[in-house]
């Protein structure tokens, strides 16, 4: 994970809380919470070599399938809770979004942006698009629902999921402005503060 995005994760993470990460990778993200923020914090993954990563790092994990098993964390009271760039890999991201928001008071999702301007001048050329924040042929990638910026503040405005802060990334992997007042066609990624209305 680039460190401007971790950094805005950490600032949002309030200290000595109760964290579960789903789709937390290699663990890294958690590990540096934990150290910085002194949380109590779970990871969920379905990679096998990601969960070792994890172990190696000494950071608790989970092998789960998010799509199957979210609810199985309802009575765990959760402060917070982080779906960083995985949201666009699940069956049903509607489902997951209210059920994180079950579980956790707060919840920080991250997604690549469909709408940025290089994935659209890719549509154009007719092929599917390869970015920094979409890196996989077609044929490849785990990403089954791609959206934009608008897409995702949408469903959000939809399901009655209130936006607390939102920080938009360029394709550097950093906060400029062009993304900040026009995040549909440049920021490359969109990281998002949520919590229930």
């Amino acid at each position: 994970m680039a460190k401007e995005l971790s950094s805005y994760i950490e600032n949002w993470v309030p200290e000595n809380s109760k964290v579960i990460d789903f789709g937390c990778g290699d663990g890294s993200l958690l590990k540096k919470l934990i150290n910085s923020k002194n949380i109590l914090g779970y990871g969920v993954e379905i990679n096998d070599k990601k969960i070792n990563e994890c172990i190696k790092k000494k950071v608790p994990v989970i092998k789960q399938d998010i799509d199957m098993g979210i609810n199985e964390f309802a009575s765990s009271n959760f402060d917070f809770s982080i779906m960083a760039r995985s949201i666009q890999c699940l069956k049903n991201p509607n489902l997951a979004l209210n059920r994180m928001l079950k579980l956790s008071k707060r919840c920080v999702v991250t997604l690549p942006n469909l709408g940025y301007w290089k994935c659209r001048f890719d549509l154009l050329k007719g092929r599917m698009p390869v970015t920094p924040d979409l890196p996989l042929s077609w044929f490849e990638t785990e990403n089954i629902h791609l959206c934009t910026i608008k897409d995702f503040e949408k469903l959000c405005s939809d399901e009655g999921i209130k936006i607390q802060d939102k920080v938009f990334l360029s394709g550097s992997g950093k906060k400029s402005l062009i993304s900040s007042l026009i995040p549909n066609l440049f920021a490359t990624e969109g990281v998002y503060l949520l919590e229930k209305e």
